[in-house]
């Protein structure tokens, strides 16, 4: 990397915010997905969205990839550095600009984490995505990767609350789309780069929705004998026109693992939890709460038991947004999945799920959003036995593929990455790839931003008729040509 590059990064964000020692990038190595690692060039902590515009405008000066990241949560290898590329890390952009509830809007920069835009409107108002790492991840990876949550099933996604972003485009122009309006004239370009896992440009201030949070909420959790039980009892709910603020399952090994951080009491000869919740006005949610425990009573399951106040709630919450971390209490490491089913198939697709552990003699622990057929297999090996970790990756995509051949989807909520772009195939044909990658272009010609990302294969953007020119991604090690 040019040392010309490193000066004008310290000199517009300051000495101590660029950082080159390679222990101290070893921090920025991986998200969430600890399968994948690269120790980019350099790391510039960006303070203002003037520096961010700044540190783009110079790596696209020089050619030189970037990859924008939050608080490096995210479960695809969506942050994943360039090795001879700058990491823009966003943490110290985390100040809420405005709030404004008569409009029922919050404007913020993108290292502001997701519980806290409800801590600033609340009690009266909040914001419905609610990832399980909500606590620590930031809107502006929220932004990127189209997070969910538990309340997705009736709320949505980060997409229905995100109407005004301002965005830093790879050649370091900025742009705004869509503002505090709900639909804006013209293309949905906004509704674009949510999703866009940070290969479009990078938001420096989103404008999001936020709701009125509802007079009532019940929460009851029922116990069967498996998760195909649970998963009738799903059905029946949604197809009795039920709309719960949340529906999530989990299974004997993901109880066995978060109860030992909860301590909830759950049965522990119990196959399967249904976590379900209503909110909404105090008659409806006391109307359909009867119709809940009746259809999962109808579906066999062996107790129900109701919250009986905000404490008993919290724990079987705990429960369930315990298990991805409480993993590690019964697996020295795990492979983390994300798919998405029909919901009429939860049981087919559980039980190849099973199936598919039995042939490769591992465990996977099934935690997942039920409302919305969000599968989250959590695949457990010991790294350290020889040929484990690569069974484990090859047992992952088998339940990948088992989604896709059920009809569903290679990602639900955390984004396609660099796990997950080999599969990309499996859901699109080659005009659809092509059309996407069209799509990318006209925003980074020059593919710079996240190069490497969701796309399936090296496909190089701005090429001219005429004499051969080097592209950018080539120079960089990244791409080559066919």
């Amino acid at each position: 990397m040019h040392g010309s590059l490193i000066s004008t990064l310290r000199a517009a964000c300051g000495d101590e915010h660029v950082l080159t020692d390679h222990h101290q990038l070893r921090t920025y190595e991986s998200d969430g997905l600890l399968q994948y690692a690269v120790v980019p060039r350099a790391a510039v902590l960006p303070g203002t969205a003037e520096e961010v515009v700044a540190v783009v405008r110079a790596c696209h000066q020089h050619g030189v990839p970037w990859v924008a990241r939050g608080s490096g949560s995210g479960l695809s290898g969506g942050a994943l550095p360039v090795e001879e590329g700058v990491l823009v890390v966003l943490t110290r952009l985390r100040r809420i600009l405005e709030v404004d509830l008569p409009n029922q809007r919050v404007v913020c920069e993108p290292g502001v984490s997701n519980t806290a835009i409800s801590a600033a409107v609340g009690p009266t108002h909040f914001y419905p995505p609610d990832p399980s790492s909500q606590i620590v991840c930031s809107i502006g990876g929220n932004v990127a990767e189209n997070s969910g949550g538990a309340h997705c099933f009736k709320y949505g996604f980060t997409t229905n609350y995100v109407t005004g972003l301002e965005v830093v485009l790879p050649d370091g122009s900025v742009v705004q789309l869509g503002g505090k309006e709900l639909d804006c004239p013209g293309y949905d370009l906004h509704g674009v780069f949510v999703g866009s896992e940070g290969t479009l440009g990078v938001a420096t201030r989103i404008t999001l929705r936020v709701v009125p949070t509802p007079e009532s909420v019940r929460t009851l959790v029922a116990f069967f004998g498996s998760p195909a039980l649970a998963g009738h009892a799903v059905s029946d709910i949604v197809t009795a026109g039920v709309v719960p603020g949340a529906i999530e399952m989990m299974d004997r090994l993901s109880m066995d693992a978060s109860e030992q951080v909860a301590h909830a009491g759950w049965p522990a000869d119990a196959g399967a939890a249904l976590l379900v919740e209503l909110d909404g006005p105090a008659s409806e949610c006391d109307a359909r709460f009867e119709d809940v425990r009746r259809l999962c009573q109808g579906a066999g399951c062996s107790e129900v038991r109701v919250a009986r106040d905000a404490a008993q709630r919290e724990v079987f919450w705990k429960m369930r947004k315990a298990a991805f971390p409480a993993m590690g209490r019964i697996s020295p490491h795990y492979y983390v999945q994300d798919s998405v089913i029909p919901r009429t198939k939860l049981a087919e697709v559980l039980e190849r799920i099973d199936e598919l552990a039995g042939n490769y003699g591992l465990q996977v622990a099934n935690v997942f959003h039920a409302g919305d057929g969000n599968l989250h297999p959590l695949v457990c090996y010991d790294g350290h036995a020889a040929g484990e970790a690569e069974r484990a990756e090859e047992l992952a995509g088998e339940i990948v593929l088992a989604c896709v051949q059920a009809g569903g989807s290679i990602t639900g909520e955390h984004g396609v990455g660099v796990d997950k772009k080999r599969y990309m195939p499996k859901m699109y044909e080659e005009p659809d790839l092509a059309a996407f990658q069209k799509l990318r272009c006209a925003f980074d010609p020059d593919g710079l931003a996240n190069p490497g990302k969701v796309m399936p294969t090296p496909r190089l953007c701005g090429e001219v008729p005429g004499p051969y020119r080097r592209h950018p991604l080539e120079a960089a090690g990244l791409a080559e040509r066919f």
